[in-house]
C-alpha cells in the first residue's frame, strides 16, 4: 500500500512500456521512482487475454528485430522474440506471392537475384516441394535473433531470403509487385533505405506516404500490390496518410530485420519490465487526478511529493491532466481471434491482402510463429481489421479469411473480438518524430504519441524523457524556476 506521505525523486504516471522502461533507466541511475497505474495491472494497451489456454493480444502490434530499443532498454534482457517467416505473403487474384527483402542485399544485382529466386518458385505439382520455413528462434541481445541494425549477420539464423510457397504459387510474371524490373528496383530501393543513416532519412521532404511514393516514381501497382498492404500492417494506415518520414522508418526496419512477436503475447514486454524493477516501485489501482512539477494528487492517497513528474499515459489521458497537450487522431484496430484443428498451409507467414477484398488487412497462424499462444493440437489464427469494423463483423471476416487462406472457415471457432477505437496515434504530416518530452523543469511526458506510433517509438520517447530528467536532477540549483505550464497552445 502506498502511504499518503510517501515521497520519491520521480513519480511516473502510467505503467505502460514507456513508463516502465523510463523507471528502469531512472532506478538504474539511483533515482528513487514510484510508478502509479490506475488500472489493476501494468501494461496499458499491450495486454493479452487468456482464454482456454490461448493467449490473445488485444491490439497485436508487430515488432521488428531491427528495433534498437528492444536491445537497449534495461529490463528486457530476457525478452524472447518469435519471428515470422522471412518477408510477407501477399494474396492477390486468388494466389499467394512471397515478397521478402534479403538482408544487406546492398545493390540492384542482389535485388534482381532475389526477384529471380521468387519467379522460379515451384508451382503446385511441378517438382519437389519448397523447403520448409525456418524454425522460430529466440533471444534479443545477439543470441539467436540477428540484430540487423548492428550491421552483422548471425550464424545461427541466415539472412532472410524469399522462401518458395507451395500453396497456389502464382505463375511467372503475375506477381502484384509489378514486372521483374519493378521488383528489382523496389528491392534495390529498400536495400538503399536499409543503409541510409537515420539523420539523413529524417531530413527528407515530408509528404503523406502515398504522395511521396508516387513522387519518387514508384509504380502504382507496386504501391497497391505490396507497399500499401505492408505499411497497413506496420502502421495501421491503409490510406497511406502517414508522414513519409515515419513510413520510411517502418520500411527501413522491415528491410533491416524480421517482423516478429514477443513469446507469450504482447503483455510479456510490460510484465518483464515490471517484474525486474525494484520491489515496491509499481503501484496499481492508483488514480492520479492532478500533477505539478513537485507533486501528484491521487484519489486514493492524496498528494505525493516529488522532485519531478513524468506523464507516461496515452495521449488523451495525458491531455486530461495537462490540457495544453496535443491529442492526435487515432487509427482504430479490431483483432479477431479464431481457432481450428485443420490449419491452412501458410505456415509462419504474415499474410497480407493486396486486393483489399474484405475487412481483413493482415492475418497469420500466430501459433505457428509462437507455439506458446495456443494449446497443443490447436491453431490460433489472429486477423486484424483496420478502421471502423463492418456490420456482422465475424461473418465478414470469416468470408474474407476463406478467400485469403483458400479453405473453408465454417468450422472455425471464434475465441474473441477486441476493438480498440484509439489503438494507434495517427502520424500525418507534418509529424514531429522528436516531440519535446521536457515541458518544464520537473514536468515531462513520454509515449508513442511523442515519437513514432510503434513499440520502438514508445521506448525511445521514454529513453529521451529519462535522459532529460537525469540531466535536470543533476543540474545545480533549483529545478523549479520556470513559469506555470501554458494551456493556450498545444505542446
Amino acid at each position: 500500500m502506498l502511504e499518503p506521505a510517501y515521497q520519491a525523486d520521480v513519480v511516473i504516471v502510467g505503467a505502460g512500456i514507456a513508463g516502465l522502461s523510463a523507471a528502469h533507466r531512472l532506478t538504474s541511475a539511483g533515482v528513487t521512482t514510484a510508478v502509479l497505474e490506475a488500472a489493476p495491472c501494468a501494461g496499458g494497451r499491450m495486454s493479452t487475454e487468456k482464454v482456454d489456454g490461448f493467449r490473445l493480444d488485444r491490439i497485436g502490434q508487430l515488432l521488428s528485430t531491427a528495433y534498437p530499443e528492444l536491445r537497449l532498454t534495461p529490463g528486457l534482457d530476457g525478452l524472447v522474440l518469435r519471428p515470422f517467416a522471412p518477408g510477407v505473403l501477399l494474396h492477390s487474384d486468388g494466389r499467394h506471392h512471397r515478397a521478402g527483402v534479403p538482408a544487406n542485399a546492398g545493390s540492384a544485382r542482389g535485388a534482381l537475384h532475389a526477384v529471380r529466386a521468387l519467379a522460379s518458385a515451384p508451382r503446385p505439382g511441378a517438382g519437389p516441394r519448397g523447403r520448409s520455413l525456418p524454425r522460430p528462434v529466440s533471444g534479443v541481445r545477439g543470441r539467436s535473433v540477428p540484430w540487423s541494425g548492428a550491421g552483422s549477420r548471425s550464424r545461427s539464423m541466415p539472412a532472410p531470403v524469399p522462401v518458395p510457397e507451395t500453396a497456389r504459387i502464382a505463375p511467372r510474371g503475375t506477381a502484384p509487385l509489378g514486372t521483374a524490373v519493378d521488383q528489382a528496383r523496389l528491392g534495390a530501393s529498400l536495400s538503399r533505405l536499409a543503409n541510409t543513416p537515420l539523420e539523413r532519412l529524417l531530413t527528407r521532404p515530408e509528404l503523406p506516404a502515398g504522395q511521396a511514393l508516387a513522387a519518387r516514381g514508384v509504380p502504382a501497382r507496386t504501391v497497391d500490390g505490396f507497399l500499401r498492404p505492408l505499411l497497413a500492417a506496420l502502421l495501421c494506415d491503409p490510406e497511406l496518410s502517414t508522414s513519409s518520414r515515419c513510413a520510411d522508418l517502418a520500411l527501413r526496419a522491415f528491410a533491416r530485420g524480421r517482423l516478429c512477436v514477443p513469446e507469450g503475447g504482447a503483455e510479456t514486454l510490460p510484465e518483464l519490465l515490471a517484474r525486474t524493477l525494484p520491489p515496491g516501485t509499481v503501484h496499481t489501482g492508483v488514480r492520479v487526478t492532478a500533477v505539478s512539477t513537485t507533486s501528484v494528487t491521487t484519489a486514493e492517497h492524496g498528494e505525493i511529493r516529488c522532485r519531478a513528474v513524468l506523464l507516461a499515459t496515452d495521449a488523451r489521458a495525458a491531455a486530461e491532466l495537462l490540457p495544453g497537450l496535443r491529442v492526435p487522431d487515432f487509427h482504430p484496430v479490431t483483432v479477431v481471434h479464431h481457432t481450428t484443428d485443420e490449419p491452412p498451409a501458410t505456415g509462419a507467414s504474415l499474410l497480407l491482402d493486396a486486393d483489399r477484398g474484405g475487412p481483413v488487412a493482415h492475418t497469420a497462424l500466430v501459433s505457428r510463429v509462437d507455439p506458446a499462444r495456443a494449446p497443443a493440437g490447436r491453431t490460433l489464427v489472429s486477423s486484424t481489421v483496420l478502421g471502423p469494423p463492418p456490420p456482422d463483423l465475424d461473418t465478414a471476416v470469416r468470408m474474407h479469411l476463406s478467400r485469403l487462406y483458400g479453405t473453408s472457415t465454417r468450422r472455425w471457432e471464434t475465441l474473441a473480438v477486441h476493438h480498440t477505437a484509439e489503438a494507434v496515434p495517427a502520424m500525418r504530416p507534418p509529424h514531429d518524430l522528436r516531440r519535446p518530452v521536457r515541458l518544464l523543469a520537473g514536468l515531462y511526458v513520454c509515449g508513442d504519441h511523442r515519437d513514432t506510433s510503434t513499440v520502438q517509438g514508445a521506448l525511445h520517447s521514454a529513453h529521451r524523457a529519462a535522459s532529460a530528467i537525469l540531466a535536470d536532477l543533476g543540474a545545480a540549483g533549483s529545478m523549479h524556476v520556470a513559469d506555470p505550464l501554458p494551456t493556450a497552445r498545444a505542446a
